[in-house]
Parts: structure tokens; sequence; C-alpha cells
């Protein structure tokens, strides 16, 4: 059976679309650790084809190497605002998404938003949000406010750790000081870059690699982190930890598939995201990742809820990450470099 009949089969039968042969290869460019290992073994099984993995830890760098051209890779994993980016900037490869067999997978609450407002670019793959966890043997205070880690007391100073790159980090500042997300204002921002200044003196690292045993061994008290990856550690390593429900909310995101531009195994890309998108293969992926999935899972057989993993359902406002004007984003870096001086 060709991909091309593959495809057109799963369009009119769902349940059959991981059965087609598509063989050849296929190149990810992903979050690190972000896709089951064992439904990249079983693809390859059922398709023929060989799947290789590459990861990366910031949007930054997914965007960078996107820029540079001629990346090699099928399938990347931006997240909401990056696909708007990548879009924009013509990075991204029209795969019709919507009319995709996945596409009807997705909650109708995440179909057509503003970062793929067509729904010609990107399927919804995972979402949560971005917060602070800390190691309950190392503090015992509250952890209802962003004050807690951005003005700390005694018990945490010089025992937090950031992320390595602004975006989620600046987005809690703001939430904190009710900043508007994507501020084109250089006094709003002068607020930003106030209160993370004052806080550095406080701050051990600012490192987005190896957070799990950093806060999970108590390295430090406090790190700027996940939930699905907080939830993890301490669900599965069994890490005194606690994530965090400041009152002023969290910052929220959601990680989409996507093809980049100019991609040599175009076929086979669509039918690893439809493979990925049916309620079998989500739940396998759900219950691995940790992540909330915005693609119809089988609910008797989920892992996670509300009662073992509070983490994956917020009791705050969430405002999700937002494409920001040239302006906006150039103030953003200026906040960073500054700090990081």
């Amino acid at each position: 059976m060709t991909l091309r009949r593959a495809l057109l089969s799963a369009t009119a039968l769902f349940a059959l679309a991981s059965a087609a042969r598509a063989e050849g290869e296929l190149h990810l460019y992903i979050w690190a650790d972000a896709i089951a290992p064992e439904l990249i073994a079983k693809f390859e099984a059922e398709t023929g084809t060989k799947v290789t993995v590459d990861a990366y830890n910031s949007n930054e760098d997914l965007l960078t190497k996107l820029q540079a051209g001629s990346s090699g890779y099928d399938i990347v994993m931006p997240s909401q605002h990056f696909v708007r980016i990548m879009i924009d900037e013509g990075l991204l490869e029209n795969i019709g998404a919507s009319t995709l067999p996945a596409f009807a997978q997705v909650d109708p609450k995440w179909q057509k938003q503003w970062w793929d407002d067509t729904g010609d670019y990107s399927i919804p793959f995972a979402y949560g949000t971005a917060g602070f966890t800390v190691n309950r043997d190392q503090y015992q205070g509250p952890v209802d406010s962003w004050k807690v880690f951005f003005e700390p007391g005694p018990e945490l100073q010089g025992k937090i750790a950031l992320l390595s790159y602004p975006d989620e980090v600046v987005g809690a500042a703001e939430l904190y000081l009710g900043v508007p997300f994507c501020s084109e204002d250089p006094a709003e921002m002068k607020k930003v870059l106030d209160l993370l200044m004052a806080q550095k003196p406080y701050v051990a690292a600012y490192t987005s690699d190896n957070i799990e045993n950093r806060i999970g061994g108590g390295e430090v008290a406090a790190h700027f982190w996940w939930d699905g990856n907080s939830m993890k550690t301490r669900a599965n390593d069994g890490a005194h930890i606690e994530y965090a429900m400041p009152k002023e909310g969290l910052v929220g995101w959601l990680d989409s598939l996507a093809v980049p531009k100019g991609a040599t195994n175009l076929d086979n890309a669509k039918a690893f995201i439809d493979f990925l998108s049916t309620p079998e293969n989500a739940t396998i992926q759900y219950n691995y990742y940790g992540h909330a999935s915005p693609v119809a899972l089988e609910k008797d057989k989920m892992k996670y809820t509300p009662e073992n993993a509070p983490e994956l359902f917020p009791t705050v406002k969430v405002e999700f990450s937002r494409a920001c004007s040239p302006a906006a984003q150039d103030l953003v870096t200026k906040v960073w470099t500054q700090l990081l001086q």
C-alpha cells in the first residue's frame, strides 16, 4: 500500500491510519523527552519508517535552527506564540492541518486559535503551565504568590534557580507586577527589570538543564519549572516538592506538531502526526509525558487525574504567552541581556 493510499484510507477509517506502510525516514526536532519511546518504536514497526530524534531546550533554539534554513527536520514542536512567529516568517509548511484525521481529535477550544487561525500549519500536542516548584525539605513557607519567588525571604535567598531564557520567566514577572504581556511601554518593562535585578543576588543559577535533580535533590529550594515535570518528579521519583499555585496566575503554554518549510519527508510527517493523535496513542503519550492533552483520550486508561496530579489541573488563572510585536520583543531581550550581564 502506498502512503498516499494509506492516508486516504485513514481519512475514511481513522483507526487504521497507524497500520499504513510509510517506509523511508522521519527526522524529529522536539522538546527533550517529549514523545514516548514506545510510540516511536510502534510507529517504526507499523510503517517501516526509521525515526530519528534530536532535542532542544527552548523555543528560541528551535527558531534559530529554522531561521538558518535547511534544518533537515520533518517535524518540530513549537509553543503557541512561536507557531505564530514561524508562520509569519514562512518557516512552516502548509500541511492542511485541519484536513488531517488528527485535527478531528483536537478539542474544539484548541482548534484554529490565534497562533494558527486558518488551521493550516499545526496540530496541538500538549499543554500546561510554567510556574515555580519548591523543595519542602528546604522551604516550609507559603507558595500562594509570586512574591515568594521574586522577592524571597531568608529561607530562599541564594537557593532559587530560573530558566536560561526569558520567555516564561518574564511572563511570570509581568503577571506578578500586573504588567500586560507584550508590553511596548519601556517604563513597564523597567519595572520587570528592576524586579529581576533585585532578585538576582539570591539566584543560584539561570539554567534549563537537569532541573529535576537540582530541585528534587534539594540543591536549590525553589526552581522555575513546568507543571508536568514537577508532577512526575514528585509522583514517580518521590521527591518532597510542591508546584505553586500563585494567586497572580501561571504562564500557559501549548506545544504543537508542525512541519518545517522544505521538509523532505512530508507524507511521513503527516502520517506520524495522525498516528500520535489517535485516542489510544494519545493516551499512551499522556501517561508518559505527564502534560495535559488537547486531543481525545481513552479516559478509563488515563494515569493522571486531579486527585493524583493536581499540578495538571490549575486552580488559578492561566495566561498564555503571546507572539509579541518586534518593539515588545526587543524590550524583553533588553531586560534579559541587562539581567545576565
